[in-house]
């Protein structure tokens, strides 16, 4: 692993701006028409996953990395949301995202930091969680429920909550009623409760690549340890580690990771849960970036260039271009709902607009993060739509943050508490 290996990749940069905007026939006017938050924001190319690039080819051609505060800046004003590789492999199959985060990784190894993100990380370490200075305890949603543990019982499935829905008391409900659907289908399911460890997926988000790798151990220790085949989350955050990024590192084994849009949605394909509840409103979906582009499965592709000048692989290179992300079943999930109709955005899938929060930068540059929030509670509001439904708690923060900034009447839910009232 390194920045070396992408050596190719970042040379092949054609600053064609492909990276900054939604594929050209998706783009339905000047409104909407930008893919990536950061270049949208700051409005200067080294801002763009193209200027990025750029400036990792300089440094792997000079062997040197000049740090300012401007490349600081640059590096961590993203969200790595993954939405330029997504545009940009629309029509180019090269790397986008993987040289943009070891470039990230890069400077954490460095000793160039963000004060902000070291509390975070420091959190993690301290406290297990990515979520500094919270006052609960992980666990302290469950009391009273009478949930299995699944450190200590026999389950079939590992209902993971999260930190952000853990030890924040306004996601509790997320929890909560999952845990409830979870028990009407008869799931013989189980919770780590006080003893569920981070996933770790954040940390790597923000360059911290060891503090994941010892966080991913200790949890598919855990994990391994109870025997559980199955593993839900409703965290798209979550979701990306224990998918992903645990594959991508050899962790994940034959651990089958769902999301609680994929599971539900088998329950109801199964006769376990039959929504009924007539709830007559007209929603629009959010796809979550981890959940959608960046859920998309790890290719385990090995090979070797062939020498020459065009940049050709044997056997060709498999490229996560985001288009097998999780799209289908949190939309096949709001149609079973009785009542409700679906009013689509512009961006959707994987062109979808980042809610703001991941990357670091809800933790380092709040302003920023609530900034792409508002621009995409605008969107929402454009559909004609009384509410915004999504599938991460960490967007459903976000945008209620913005949303009570910017006075806007929009509503935001998580699909779990539509399904919930359905049921």
């Amino acid at each position: 692993m390194g920045l070396e290996q992408y050596q190719g990749d970042v040379n092949m940069c054609c600053r064609c701006s492909a990276c900054k905007f939604i594929p050209m026939h998706k783009v339905m006017g000047s409104d909407y028409s930008y893919v990536c938050p950061s270049i949208a924001k700051y409005n200067f190319h080294a801002y763009s996953a193209g200027g990025r690039l750029n400036i990792i080819a300089a440094a792997l051609k000079n062997n040197e990395i000049n740090y300012t505060s401007k490349l600081l800046d640059l590096v961590k004003n993203c969200q790595m949301c993954g939405a330029c590789g997504a545009s940009c492999n629309f029509g180019m199959e090269m790397e986008v995202n993987e040289p943009i985060q070891e470039f990230r990784i890069k400077t954490v190894e460095d000793g160039h930091t963000v004060a902000a993100l070291d509390k975070t990380i420091e959190s993690l370490k301290n406290q297990n969680t990515m979520v500094p200075g919270a006052a609960a305890k992980r666990g302290d949603w469950a009391n009273g429920l009478n949930l299995k543990d699944f450190t200590k019982e026999k389950v079939d499935v590992i209902y993971h909550v999260g930190c952000q829905t853990s030890f924040n008391p306004e996601m509790w409900k997320l929890a909560q009623a999952t845990a409830r659907i979870l028990q009407k289908a008869g799931v013989n399911f189980g919770i780590g409760g006080a003893n569920e460890i981070c996933c770790g997926g954040r940390a790597y988000q923000m360059g911290y690549k060891q503090d994941f790798l010892s966080q991913a151990q200790k949890s598919m220790d855990s994990i391994k340890k109870s025997g559980a085949k199955i593993l839900v989350t409703g965290c798209a955050d979550c979701y990306n580690a224990f998918k992903v990024l645990y594959d991508q590192y050899d962790l994940k084994g034959d651990l089958e990771v769902l999301h609680t849009t994929e599971y539900f949605n088998r329950l109801i394909n199964e006769g376990k849960l039959k929504p009924s509840r007539n709830l007559d409103m007209t929603v629009t979906y959010h796809d979550p970036c981890r959940l959608g582009r960046l859920g998309e499965p790890w290719p385990h592709w090995k090979g070797e260039k062939i020498p020459g000048d065009r940049f050709v692989f044997n056997p060709p290179k498999i490229y996560r271009k985001g288009t097998n992300g999780v799209y289908e079943p949190p939309r096949d999930l709001l149609k079973s709902l009785p009542g409700v109709k679906l009013s689509e955005m512009t961006r959707i899938k994987e062109y979808a607009w980042c809610c703001g929060a991941g990357g670091g930068v809800i933790e380092s540059n709040p302003e920023f993060a609530v900034w792409t929030a508002r621009e995409r509670i605008e969107e929402a509001v454009s559909t004609g739509a009384e509410a915004m439904v999504t599938a991460c708690p960490w967007c459903e923060k976000i945008f209620n943050e913005a949303i009570k900034e910017s006075g806007s009447s929009m509503k935001v839910y998580d699909f779990v508490e539509l399904l919930e009232k359905s049921l």
